[in-house]
């Protein structure tokens, strides 16, 4: 057989198996190959009449059905399984969630996310699944946006890191690896610069701040082989992401070289007919698509008759369906699919999803992703003695709040509705009934609703058929809700309140027009608060809120994300002392929505810093976070205060640990161009260093930062280094306050 048909010669090198199995194909199968279609729909036609080239969304049942499909084509060609396996096998019963993007990088931890991502890896692989659409580079800037929890954050730098970590851990040691699944890098690129917050809109953006802040993570990771990119579904200049040339031929493939594939955004070709108005048909946007270079089109039926149309009216070239159609053939051969289409395994599924070592690396990640933002001193609580706590709120004991966006009930898998099963996942409430000391009592009242759900007015469904997310409308405060936990907070010694957002709030579609703790949150925080017991104020939301004045004068506020499904036992252990919180801010809080945007490297403007009415201070900045102790940093130095651009700025600062209990310190370096020839942020992280440090302990930290990394983009939109005085700044997190600063200078 593979005497007759190369391409099915392992021994081949890939490029001459993909040349020999290009040779072979038929139009609509090249077409077919650039195809992914939803499997949610019937798998059949994809399949036999569209020769599809990847699925994706595909429960265990019509994965089956769609290989032994697949077994019976005339060319056998295997199929690429994809998923969005966002903070773990998000659509598996049984597997690992983590905590979200967002919970993940208040860690700032590359090296836990590799191995989130390696964890993840397995379970997948073990699944019969190939691809996930992970990890998410977004820059959050409007934190109405409602894909702020699967975002690192605010930080250019700090993305790269966690991100490149979680590619590294996706695709192993290579992707003949069994256990290896391709990364995608998304969603390329400036999509979360939205008008509003609003998910999806113009990405009013020029390019040189696009150069400036939005490319730079992803430059990184197409350079470290992240193997694809998916497209955003914005536009930008008023041209679509999917078509547009400049940043996919001359930036991504031109410029940085990337030989990857490319991958649409859901219906992003179907979009340019039936929502941006920019092609007149099926033929003229499948067209266009392909004189862009995209590769995977990802749910758009059309483009399976259009294509070929395209090309029967010289629309289009053949010649470029097959450069597309060679980089899908590449990865499947380099996947080694052809030999093995790796199937789900039974045997692995038993071993590894779910595993107790990787719920043992859950759990290590929700306890590092914890993050004390104040603290009067009540924390932790004192073991001695019988105490009584109340655990109230309505995220106390909701596992959808805890597990997040992309896990089940979230509304992508209709196999999955209601998520995952309840018994995974330790809540707050179930954290505390399982950790507080012998002879502890905990209690429990909801205390408020968030949302009531009502149909959208423009309809139930989008006009490619696709359900419109509802509108959730407050809920009103529920007086006997609030009466009873406020019984349950005056029958306690403290009181511990879970409040945030919840899943009808987040995602894709679900941008909110208000930061604010909304439904009966509020009045229950003023209610507690009115009772004199201790309140510790725990934030469970997929975005930063605004918090009202009873939770800023509340004993402790910890910021918590979505920590995933040992978030739970994770928050109890913290309130309770047993573990050390050790988490920053990835990402700022605001005052009022009306800051927005509020991200802490922002350029200067002659009264850019504050409204009539209110600063631009965030309450809580980037970098923030308490421990247990109090550390302090002391005699700055830089050992080389003159360098080249080709140099490396040393420096040294001490950090000393001078209260009572342990703590692993995040120290973060920040870099000031004093004088710049274009505008530029007021500082920006460069690296940081996390050291360990026992009470009383003193640490003399060594910092060393490329002079090649102080750049900026200059007017004619050139990424350089400028000759001049800059300074190192260097502490605790981007507080002006918080940072001792030291000069040097570059000479170019």
């Amino acid at each position: 057989m593979s005497a007759e048909m190369p391409y099915l010669d392992p021994q081949l090198p890939v490029a001459e198996r993909v040349a020999d199995l290009l040779s072979r194909m038929t139009l609509p199968e090249k077409v077919g190959q650039m195809l992914q279609l939803n499997a949610k729909d019937d798998v059949r036609p994809m399949v036999e009449e569209m020769h599809v080239g990847s699925i994706l969304h595909a429960s265990p049942e019509k994965l089956a059905l769609a290989e032994e499909l697949v077994a019976r084509t005339r060319l056998r060609i295997p199929l690429l399984v994809a998923e969005d396996c966002i903070h773990g096998h998000s659509f598996f019963v049984g597997s690992t969630i983590f905590p979200t993007q967002l919970g993940m990088a208040a860690t700032w931890s590359a090296d836990l996310l590799e191995k989130v991502a390696r964890a993840t890896a397995v379970e997948v692989a073990a699944t019969g699944i190939h691809w996930t659409f992970s990890p998410v580079l977004c820059i959050t800037r409007d934190l109405r946006w409602g894909r702020v929890s699967e975002t690192f954050g605010e930080d250019p730098y700090l993305i790269g890191e966690l991100a490149s970590a979680m590619v590294r851990g996706y695709q192993g040691d290579g992707l003949d690896d069994p256990t290896a699944i391709l990364a995608t890098a998304k969603h390329f690129a400036g999509y979360s610069e939205t008008q509003g917050g609003r998910d999806a809109s113009e990405a009013d953006i020029s390019r040189r701040k696009l150069r400036s802040w939005f490319l730079p993570p992803f430059e990184r990771v197409a350079k470290e082989g992240c193997r694809t990119f998916m497209l955003g579904y914005q536009s930008m200049d008023g041209v679509p992401i999917t078509v547009n040339s400049w940043l996919l031929n001359d930036v991504l493939r031109g410029e940085w070289g990337y030989t990857g594939t490319l991958i649409t955004d859901w219906d992003n070709v179907g979009r340019m007919v039936w929502e941006q108005h920019i092609a007149a048909d099926y033929t003229e946007a499948a067209a266009r698509a392909i004189r862009a270079g995209n590769d995977m089109v990802m749910t758009t039926p059309g483009f399976f008759a259009g294509a070929q149309a395209a090309v029967a009216q010289g629309l289009a070239d053949e010649a470029q369906i097959d450069a597309a159609v060679a980089r899908i053939l590449t990865l499947k051969f380099e996947l080694g699919l052809f030999e093995n289409p790796r199937t789900p395994s039974a045997e692995l599924i038993a071993q590894h999803v779910g595993s107790d070592e990787h719920a043992e690396l859950n759990l290590e990640v929700a306890r590092r992703s914890l993050v004390l933002l104040t603290n009067d001193g009540t924390l932790p609580l004192p073991s001695d003695g019988t105490r009584t706590v109340a655990v109230v709120g309505p995220n106390a004991d909701d596992q959808h709040a805890q597990l997040g966006d992309w896990a089940g009930s979230s509304g992508q898998a209709d196999w999955l509705p209601d998520g995952h099963p309840r018994e995974m996942t330790q809540t707050v409430l179930d954290g505390f009934r399982d950790h507080v000391p012998a002879g502890w009592t905990v209690t429990h009242a909801r205390g408020a609703n968030i949302v009531d759900l009502i149909p959208d007015p423009e309809g139930d469904f989008f006009p490619d058929g696709q359900p419109r997310p509802p509108i959730g409308v407050p809920c009103a405060p529920d007086e006997a809700m609030i009466a009873e936990a406020v019984a349950a907070a005056e029958g306690a010694d403290y009181v511990v309140a879970v409040v945030g957002d919840c899943i009808e709030l987040v995602g894709e579609g679900r941008s909110t027009a208000t930061l604010d703790l909304i439904g009966g949150q509020v009045a229950l925080l003023d209610a507690l608060a009115a009772t004199g017991t201790p309140m510790v104020v725990v934030v469970m939301s997929s975005k930063p809120l605004v918090l009202p004045p009873s939770a800023h004068d509340a004993a402790a506020i910890i910021h918590v994300a979505n920590p995933g499904m040992r978030g739970g036992r994770a928050i109890a252990e913290l309130v309770l002392g047993q573990i050390e919180p050790s988490g920053r801010l990835p990402i700022s809080y605001a005052v009022h929505v009306g800051q927005q945007p509020t991200f802490y490297n922002q350029l200067p403007g002659q009264h850019g810093t504050r409204y009539a009415d209110l600063t631009q201070r965030p309450a809580f900045a980037f970098g923030e976070g308490l421990s247990y102790t109090t550390v302090t940093y002391d005699d700055l130095e830089i050992l080389t205060d003159t360098v080249t651009a080709d140099d490396v700025v040393e420096a040294r600062v001490t950090v000393r640990n001078t209260g009572s209990r342990p703590a692993l310190e995040t120290v973060q370096v920040y870099v000031h161009d004093v004088v710049s020839s274009v505008t530029w942020a007021e500082k920006e992280l460069k690296t940081y260093a996390h050291v360990q440090l026992e009470p009383g302990e003193a640490q003399v930290v060594e910092l060393s930062l490329p002079a090649a990394d102080c750049t900026l983009v200059d007017a004619d939109g050139v990424r350089r280094v400028e000759a001049g005085a800059f300074e190192l700044l260097v502490g605790p997190s981007s507080r002006d306050e918080a940072l001792l600063r030291a000069p040097f200078t570059i000479k170019v």
